[in-house]
């Protein structure tokens, strides 16, 4: 792909800029001559470098500037810092002029400053163009960060090695002219046109809005002119169609689409090469679903060609442009008529046509007013717990910075003014012939110097590299998690996929599980299995839940004599029917083989399923708008109704004629259609048959179907609505079937009012149709009741009941009745036999009586005091009880009430304190408020897992969502965090990877301030020692090198490898996972803990070291040794403890982690060699420190040894102390691997006592559930 290909460029194009712009480490190249020109002690040299640091701090103007400035213009405005920084102080060492001290420190500070800009234009580049592998390129780019030190050099050696004031000029021009080099000056066309909506993103952010502004980068903005510039048929008015580039279209063109080519602009679909005006649409850039979607003219456009546009003319009226692709409201006035258009209608940019030789569309949308760019918002930014945490260490450690900075600075500036009146106890510092930093004139000044100097030199406390560390840990996470096969769905060809990594280890977290039913627990493939007609029951299947019920009471199923306890299975898909009285035509023997006639009649012509007909085998399919439209067309084909062909204005179905025998082809004139929504609950057809009557028929659930029959259409009533019961008792979903015989007039007004309502082009355009359809939808006769099967996915009940047993409360967010969501509870085990259920309903006999009045204010009044009376009487029976294990079942209309302001925090402390919770017919909203109460009440982690459009909300509301790529589309999905093909696939995610990645982060996050705060305790104390001078215990070597090569990659590897239990065992013993949820391995308690161990090896590196070498003669001629070769000593000590601490921490070893490990120790000695044999051009203070003054001493091996155990000691000690005494849970299942004994209960359950917290390890584990995040602060756990 060109898109893919272009945002390569750019990362090739930022790392270019980073190679060449990153640092400017070479000041030590060129310091010794800029002293000498300026005649400035050594001081204040280290002053000048100092600024350039100071300049770095000033890089957060680069980010104001990118809110106001193109991307070009702020990297010419740091090649121009740059220019003049380093540029001028080139004209002062080159003697060309002279500048004071304080012109040269703003050069400097001008010339750090640049080099973050140059940063911050590479990193949003990065940012914006990579939104979903973020991590990898800042990673990558920033690796590049350091190398421009190594070219410059090698450049220098080149052009002058005598003179090393060249770098000055190279740093001046090189970034100048890469600058130019990156930059092609392409013009900005006046609309832009990107082909993918992620491209657009990243053009939006990287690009000036303004026409005419130069591009950065080229490489996107030549894509932006490619798009822009492809070609596409406009008509000229005159019925012939000429070539046009996209940027030029304007809304009214009418366009001809052809074959695999993309929508220029949103269209109005006018007519296609089929007959009946139909094409076929690929989605895939705008919802990733990879099946075709049909799409259909209007019959008034249907016939329309090249020829006959000469003459066309037609308004489209429409609504504004928005961001819902799935809807859409407009009107065609076409000779006269005013034609309702829909989403059947459109055909929305950066689609797709295929299987389709060409299309006519009108413009209606082009550029940034179409659906795809009006949907480039980002999705809602999650950020783990543990990130937040670490925000706030971060700011403690800075707190820590900046109060021993104060004291070592109050401190230096006591001491600076006891040097006054000849009091000199510092006379090494020369008070008396010193600037402002030494003169005790001036104590005041010198303390204020010395604390910026302190800020500087203790800034390694700060662990600046681990937020990139973390970033690159969590790539690598995701990898894995991708790469797994357990959770790779070899049906459907679909692995699980981290679509980000930043709450990789919120996955070992989760408090709440809160999952939609139908696609998520079940399989989402509808099978007819049975149906109600006249009052009989038809269809002999048994359901997973009635086996599942079979299996708790020990009863099998036999069903007129014959065992059915193992199902008929179908051959074919979607029909599941099992019943002689109505298969093979026997219906025409059943006493009511009328109304059975037109039970399957309504079923094969009331729906918007369009067949496809093979050539070849003459057998038709169906695509059809679910799964369940899909069986019932399937159901009426296998009886004998086969629907085969649809026009737009037409029905054809043959069927059986009850007087020949026969299969008759019948046509029904398609008058209307009354679409399905999740309001309305019921969808409608009106038609006219051959014979010219007109009917309506009607499918619906029951809540809203019975209530709209007529007096004389109610006789099979009774049986039907225990049918219905019965069915869902059984876990089927059931539809009730009603019709009802028009006459003309009543048509005529009907049809007048509806396409005035159709034709409304204003927001509530669909309220005004559900209107118009309550007024016709009503006095209608019952013929029956359908009931399809959803079956559970594999492993659900599997994956609750462990998920269960880790801990973690599950709540059920369905569409179903109460009924049949409380047995599918049972099937899927999320009820248990002996959990009592408190049940949250409006259906009682005096709401009922209410709502036959009508009053809406009364029936919400004791709606809302019902709702409140039994969640009070249900946390009653609650807190009363003992043991036992609650489920809360609550319906769509009670949780309208339980979610009001002054009702959701009781309901939630119920929800919370039950083991189960299970929502009924609830609304996508409700699913969204209900996942936003448990996330802001029990401030938890939350995660919601759903697989339709309707679960969008409820995942963007979680913290975490996780998608289920199933057979509702790809909507879910691609709202969500992670996705996987199955629900069992939840059990390895969370309680596998979910566990690893928490435990590794955590730990990597500790051992990383550890060994800062070890490397930065040293300096202060050294710091202390000398008197706060402000002398380093180490060279700016060792200083930049110490997170960069000596410690990252042992950090790195830990947290991707490290594993404390094998994932057999994390299935094994599922509590495990409380770790997480509990936060015990990242709690203030740990991470003080490790800063306290930070700061016990500091304190037992510094004394062992300095009071075991100083003062001490290290060759035969007496010398001592001095700071350099003591820093080198401490500087050694402080690489073996934190890489072996590193080691006692790491559970899992690979021969990686070996190799990091010891390879960062081995990588000291390796630069002490290297750095021993710099010329000393390049290092005033290199020389041989380890081959002359560290090797031959004995007393070098001896301290580093007993330095290493020394400050190791105190935590192997501790480890030793809590195993033994007071073990973490993980601990106990590492002792129970060590002793080889998993598989022996006795010595599991008696090892499991010993664990720190209580646990219960193979029990049920609802009673869990029984404890209240909310009163947590103020009582323990049950």
């Amino acid at each position: 792909m060109v898109a893919q290909s272009g945002k390569w460029k750019v990362l090739a194009n930022t790392i270019w800029i980073q190679a060449f712009t990153g640092t400017n480490l070479d000041f030590l190249a060129y310091s010794s001559e800029l002293k000498s020109v300026l005649g400035v002690s050594q001081v204040h040299l280290n002053y000048l470098a100092t600024a350039s640091d100071l300049g770095k701090a000033l890089g957060w103007s680069a980010g104001l500037a990118v809110m106001w400035m193109p991307l070009w213009a702020v990297m010419f405005a740091a090649a121009a810092m740059g220019l003049v920084g380093y540029d001028a102080q080139w004209l002062v060492v080159a003697k060309v002029i002279t500048l004071p001290y304080s012109v040269v420190f703003i050069l400097c500070l001008l010339a750090g400053c640049s080099i973050c800009w140059f940063n911050t234009v590479c990193f949003v580049l990065c940012i914006k163009n990579f939104p979903s592998a973020m991590p990898f390129a800042l990673s990558l780019t920033v690796s590049f960060n350091g190398v421009s030190a190594a070219l410059y050099n090698l450049v220098v050696k080149s052009i002058d090695r005598s003179s090393s004031a060249v770098y000055l000029l190279l740093n001046a021009l090189i970034p100048l002219f890469i600058s130019v080099v990156a930059l092609i000056p392409v013009p900005r066309a006046k609309l832009a046109a990107p082909e993918h909506l992620h491209y657009q993103r990243a053009v939006a952010a990287i690009s000036d809005s303004r026409p005419g502004s130069v591009p950065l980068l080229g490489s996107h903005e030549i894509k932006d002119v490619e798009v822009n510039n492809r070609k596409v048929k406009v008509h000229e008015g005159d019925g012939k169609f000429k070539s046009m580039q996209w940027k030029d279209l304007k809304v009214g063109h009418i366009v001809r689409v052809e074959k695999d080519e993309f929508f220029p602009a949103d269209l109005v679909l006018l007519s296609s090469s089929y007959e009946d005006a139909i094409c076929y649409v690929e989605t895939m850039n705008l919802d990733g679903e990879t099946n075709l979607k049909i799409k259909q003219a209007l019959e008034a456009t249907s016939s329309l060609n090249d020829e006959e546009f000469k003459d066309f003319k037609a308004v489209i009226k429409c609504e504004d442009p928005n961001a819902n692709l799935y809807s859409f409201v407009g009107s065609m006035e076409l000779e006269g008529a005013q034609l309702p258009l829909s989403p059947q209608q459109l055909l929305l940019r950066d689609s797709k046509l295929r299987n389709t030789e060409y299309i006519y569309g009108a413009v209606i949308f082009t550029g940034h007013d179409t659906k795809v760019i009006q949907n480039s918002t980002p999705p809602p930014s999650k950020r783990s717990n543990i990130e937040k945490k670490m925000d706030k260490i971060v700011y403690l450690l800075f707190g820590v910075l900046f109060t021993i900075s104060a004291i070592g600075s109050i401190y230096f500036g006591i001491k600076t003014k006891d040097d006054l009146d000849g009091g000199v106890k510092r006379w090494y510092l020369r008070p008396d012939n010193a600037d402002i930093f030494f003169d005790p004139d001036r104590a005041p000044a010198a303390a204020i110097y010395h604390f910026l100097t302190a800020l500087l030199l203790y800034s390694y406390l700060i662990p600046i590299s681990l937020y990139v560390s973390i970033e690159i840990v969590k790539v690598l996470q995701s990898i894995f998690i991708n790469q797994d096969v357990s959770m790779y769905y070899e049906e459907t060809d679909k692995p699980a996929y981290a679509r980000t990594s930043n709450l990789n280890e919120e996955l070992g977290q989760v408090d709440t599980i809160l999952s939609d039913k139908t696609g998520t627990l079940t399989c989402n493939s509808m099978e007819f299995i049975k149906c109600s007609i006249a009052g009989t029951a038809y269809g002999h299947g048994i359901t997973e839940v009635e086996r599942d019920m079979a299996k708790r009471t020990g009863s099998p199923f036999t069903v007129k004599g014959k065992d059915v306890g193992s199902p008929r299975r179908s051959s074919v898909k979607g029909f599941n029917f099992d019943d002689d009285r109505i298969m093979n035509g026997n219906w025409l023997k059943e006493p009511h083989s009328d109304v059975i006639l037109k039970f399957f009649r309504l079923l094969a012509v009331c729906h918007t399923a369009l067949p496809d007909v093979d050539e070849n085998t003459g057998k038709v399919t169906y695509e059809a708008e679910s799964p369940d439209e899909a069986a019932f067309v399937i159901a009426a084909r296998e009886i004998g109704f086969e629907f085969f062909k649809r026009t737009q204005t037409s029905v054809h179905v043959k069927e059986w004629d009850p007087v020949s025998r026969e299969r008759v082809e019948w046509s029904y004139k398609l008058l209307n259609v009354l679409e399905f929504d999740s309001s309305r609950k019921r969808m409608s057809v009106i038609v006219r048959n051959e014979e010219g009557k007109l009917l309506l028929f009607c499918k619906g659930a029951d809540s809203v179907m019975f209530e709209r029959l007529a007096e004389n259409g109610r006789e099979y009533e009774k049986e039907t609505r225990e049918h219905v019961n019965e069915y869902a008792d059984t876990g089927l979903r059931t539809l009730i079937l009603a019709y009802r015989e028009l006459s003309e007039e009543e048509y005529t007004l009907f049809n007048e009012k509806f396409a005035e309502a159709k034709n409304a082009v204003s927001a509530n355009r669909q309220e005004l149709i559900d209107q118009v359809t309550e007024e016709i939808e009503k006095d209608m006769i019952l013929l029956g009741a359908t009931a399809v099967e959803d079956k559970l996915q594999q492993g659900v009940p599997e994956c609750i009941d462990k998920l269960a047993q880790a801990g973690i409360k599950i709540w059920v967010l369905t569409g179903d009745k109460m009924e049949t969501a409380i047995n599918i509870g049972y099937a899927c085990s999320l009820l248990r036999e002996g959990m009592k259920h408190i049940l949250v309903s409006l259906d009682t006999e005096e709401i009922t009586t209410l709502e036959k009045t009508g009053d809406k204010n009364a029936i919400a009044k004791a709606s809302k005091q019902s709702v409140l009376q039994q969640i009070t009487e249900g946390k009653s029976q609650v807190d009363n009880s003992g043991s036992e294990a609650f489920a809360l079942i609550i319906d769509g209309k009670s949780l309208a009430y339980a979610l009001d302001d002054g009702v959701k925090n009781l309901f939630l402390d119920l929800a919370i304190s039950c083991a189960s919770v299970i929502c009924c017919r609830s609304s996508p909203k409700q699913k969204a408020l209900v996942t936003r109460l448990v996330k802001d009440g029990i401030h938890k982690t939350t995660l919601a897992i759903g697989d339709g459009a309707n679960d969008v909300g409820m995942l963007q509301e979680a913290d975490i969502g996780i998608g289920i790529s199933g057979v509702e589309g790809m909507q879910a999905v691609m709202s969500s965090d992670i996705a996987i093909a199955q629900f069992r696939f939840l059990e390895r995610l969370l309680l596998v990877h979910g566990h690893w990645c928490y435990r590794r982060i955590s730990s990597m996050i500790c051992y990383f301030f550890y060994k800062n705060v070890t490397f930065g305790i040293t300096l202060f104390l050294y710091e202390a020692h000398s008197s706060f001078s402000g002398q380093t215990a180490y060279n700016d070597w060792f200083l930049s090198l110490y997170n960069v090569f000596f410690t990252s990659l042992p950090v790195i590897a830990m947290g991707v490898f490290d594993q404390d239990v094998s994932a057999r065992l994390c299935l094994k013993f599922p509590l495990l996972y409380q770790e997480g949820v509990q936060n015990s391995l990242f709690s203030w308690r740990r991470i003080i803990g490790w800063m306290l161990n930070g700061v016990s090896s500091a304190v037992i590196i510094y004394y062992f070291c300095t009071r075991s070498l100083n003062p001490q003669g290290f060759n035969k001629n007496g010398k001592i040794i001095d700071h350099q070769i003591l820093g080198a000593v401490m500087y050694t000590c402080v690489v073996w403890v934190v890489n072996c601490q590193m080691a006692l921490v790491i559970s899992y070893f690979t021969l990686i982690q070996h190799i990091f490990i010891w390879g960062g120790v081995a990588l000291w000695y390796i630069f002490l060699l290297a750095y021993g044999a710099m010329p000393s051009n390049i290092s005033t203070t290199a020389y041989k420190v380890f081959v002359e003054s560290l090797a031959p001493i004995p007393a070098f091996y001896v301290v580093t040894i007993y330095v290493v155990v020394s400050a190791l000691l105190p935590y192997f000690v501790y480890k030793a102390v809590q195993m033994r005494f007071f073990p973490m849970y993980h601990g106990m299942i590492q002792w129970i691997r060590y002793e080889g004994r998993a598989d022996d209960p006795e010595f599991c359950d008696m090892v499991r006592q010993r664990s720190i917290r209580h646990t219960t390890v193979g029990f049920t584990a609802r009673s869990l559930a029984r404890t209240n995040p909310l009163h947590d602060r103020s009582r323990n756990h049950r």
